[in-house]
């Protein structure tokens, strides 16, 4: 695999750190001053042609100036008033709100606007071309599991099943334990466990969707890789610029996907992969 670039500046420790600092203006401009223009959300319902399962997906997403912030969300969990309350709102206020899908989409508006994916923050982006819906997932997740660096016979912890991820991970003769809070089955009829930690303990590595930042289990899997020496690898929509904070803290690369999402469209798109330097973890 060609070595993503370098992490992008001030990686931080913790979330909670991360937050401290951008609430005190120690990574860009004071955020009282910074006020989120549009609001929206996005709601998709989707079945890849010859998959037996579908799926579906609603996104909170706030616009700063030329960036856009995202957060998914469980579908219907949102109320309608969220969006009323981010429009016009400044980003140190919405770090405060009571939702966390408001807080999460607010710090990764900030941090898109700071530290956009480009080469110069560490970013190395990987073209995803035209397509249908099932070849530009297929292209995402072979660009996802290239940022595992492991032999044949490992397992990764799989945190938010994506049937595409699985099959790239099958087809690297990697073994895998799925892991998702709806729990049910893969497409291949496994059973996904819902305790991530638990499964974490038996794997050798961990492959984790951005979404674990608005459900809070993030920070407890950055630290059991940490702790462990593990592998961590992020996909992350949900809190795209936000993840490659952590490159060197507990994450080891990071491919980040900011909104508009390869589902959206049939045309080209891009991700954008980061590395911890040095393969720290």
């Amino acid at each position: 695999m060609t070595a993503p670039g370098a992490s992008p500046t001030a990686p931080c420790r913790t979330y909670d750190d991360l937050v401290a600092q951008v609430r005190a203006g120690a990574l860009g401009p004071d955020p009282r001053t910074q006020r989120i223009a549009v609001a929206f959300t996005t709601r998709q319902a989707v079945r890849h042609d010859g998959r037996g399962t579908g799926y579906r997906n609603e996104v909170l997403s706030l616009r700063l100036a030329e960036a856009v912030g995202s957060c998914a969300v469980e579908p219907g969990e949102l109320p309608d008033g969220a969006l009323d309350d981010c429009v016009g709102a400044d980003v140190a206020r919405l770090l405060e709100h009571p939702l966390t899908a408001v807080r999460v989409a607010a710090l990764d508006a900030y941090l898109m606007h700071v530290t956009p994916h480009t080469p110069d923050h560490g970013a190395q982006p990987v073209a995803l071309p035209a397509g249908s819906s099932l070849e530009k997932s297929t292209t995402r997740a072979r660009a996802v599991v290239e940022l595992l660096d492991l032999p044949a016979d490992s397992t990764v912890l799989v945190v938010g099943v994506v049937n595409s991820l699985l099959a790239a991970l099958r087809s690297r003769g990697l073994g895998y334990v799925p892991c998702d809070l709806k729990g049910g089955l893969t497409e291949w009829g496994e059973p996904v466990v819902v305790d991530a930690l638990t499964a974490a303990e038996s794997c050798d590595a961990l492959l984790v969707s951005g979404m674990t930042l608005g459900n809070g289990s993030f920070e407890p899997l950055r630290e059991h890789a940490l702790r462990h020496g593990k592998q961590l690898v992020v996909f992350a929509q949900t809190g795209s610029a936000v993840l490659p904070r952590f490159l060197g803290h507990g994450v080891s690369a990071v491919c980040a996907e900011p909104y508009p999402f390869f589902w959206l469209d049939g045309g080209p798109g891009v991700v954008h992969r980061y590395s911890a330097p040095g393969g720290e973890r």
